[in-house]
């Protein structure tokens, strides 16, 4: 029977049941050709063409199935570069927007037998960041293009650059502390600057001292409508007395202003809404495990993808890939190190000096660096852990 001709009901009938996916099991790769049953693909397996491309693929198999192997993954990449950047995404939904188009490559012509086999391949080939979790496979497309290697170069230089200004401004602080320091054991008198005081029902006393002008009474003698000035009359000039200051008022001193300037600046570059960090005690909150694992302590082993870690449980030894969302911070008990994981001073070590119950935070005192031993006030709970092994 030969085909329908263009424009007849047979040919549109045909057209329509042609149209969109069909099923896998009966496409033919080599020749390109889906068949809507397993008759079709019957009598097509039969046919003198595909027999011929067959004897084409047994010359040269390994050729043939790294051609396809190589266009199904270029279609599947740009589609995850085009379509989601640099977003992770679900490795599933991305594949099936990419078969969603009717001609595409099938993945059972290529060298991986399942999606997650190519997932992996991704990721130890360095093209993306792979990372299982609960609901499957997710991706992350590595941007390696020239522009987003010159953004990236920039904005590493950028924030070099201004962790350089803290850096210096930080020695500036420590240089002057250790110069206050100085002066206070040699006993030199430091100036100082500090407000106006005066002793109560103490007048202030002005001396203010005029040029002398022309006075033209010197000449012709006192006008007769000036009056004679009252005997009592003084040449001070008396104010009444300001409200006096509270001690509360006092300003702080130029130092403490800029350790106060400073510390907020760095509070904004450095608070970030991920905190986890390797080798820190953390409590796993969520219930979802079942009561094995509520509530147990575990130690980071690894940060993936900056929200989620490999942990591992002190009591059991079972190893778990969670969410940050999933875990919580873990207060030692005084005088024992601990690390800043969010805030100001995050990254560094510090130990643990005072507990404040009441207002959920505590004080530390920092270990290591430019800042060792300043004692830091009122930092929150979430913003420090243990470190494990101390």
């Amino acid at each position: 029977m030969g085909r329908a001709e263009v424009g007849t009901p047979k040919y549109l009938a045909n057209k329509m049941k042609a149209k969109g996916l069909q099923k896998l099991r009966w496409y033919c790769q080599m020749c390109e050709k889906q068949c809507r049953d397993e008759n079709g693909f019957k009598c097509h397996t039969m046919s003198e063409s595909h027999q011929r491309q067959l004897l084409l693929f047994a010359d040269s198999p390994g050729k043939f199935l790294h051609n396809f192997s190589k266009e199904f993954s270029d279609g599947y990449m740009e589609l995850l570069r085009r379509r989601f950047g640099t977003k992770r995404t679900n490795a599933n939904k991305i594949y099936q927007e990419y078969i969603a188009h009717k001609e595409h490559v099938h993945m059972n012509a290529t060298r991986w037998l399942t999606l997650s086999d190519y997932v992996k391949w991704l990721g130890r080939t360095g093209q993306v960041v792979a990372d299982e979790t609960e609901k499957g496979w997710f991706v992350t497309y590595i941007d390696r293009s020239p522009e987003a290697m010159e953004r990236q170069a920039k904005a590493e230089r950028k924030e070099k650059m201004e962790k350089d200004d803290e850096e210096r401004m930080t020695e500036f602080i420590e240089k002057q502390i250790k110069k206050a320091k100085k002066d206070d054991e040699d006993g030199e008198p430091q100036e100082k600057y500090t407000e106006l005081k005066r002793e109560e029902e103490q007048p202030l006393k002005l001396d203010i001292r005029l040029e002398k002008k022309f006075q033209p009474d010197s000449i012709l003698g006192k006008s007769a409508l000036v009056t004679k000035r009252s005997s009592n009359d003084v040449d001070e000039k008396v104010f009444k007395k300001p409200k006096p200051l509270s001690a509360e008022s006092n300003s702080r001193s130029a130092l403490d202003e800029i350790i106060k300037l400073e510390e907020k600046k760095k509070e904004r570059a450095n608070r970030k809404d991920y905190w986890l960090h390797p080798n820190i005690v953390v409590k796993f909150i969520s219930s979802s495990m079942g009561d094995k694992f509520y509530k147990q302590k575990a130690v980071v082993q690894e940060v993936i993808d900056k929200y989620r870690a490999k942990i591992k449980f002190l009591d059991t030894g079972d190893k778990l890939k969670v969410d940050q969302a999933h875990l919580e911070t873990v207060i030692p008990a005084l005088d024992k190190e601990v690390l800043v994981v969010n805030g100001a001073y995050r990254g560094s070590e510090a130990l643990l000096k005072k507990l404040d119950e009441r207002k959920y935070c505590v004080s530390i005192e920092i270990l290591h660096g430019p800042l060792k031993g300043r004692i830091v006030d009122n930092v929150q709970y979430e913003d420090i852990s243990k470190i494990y092994g101390t």
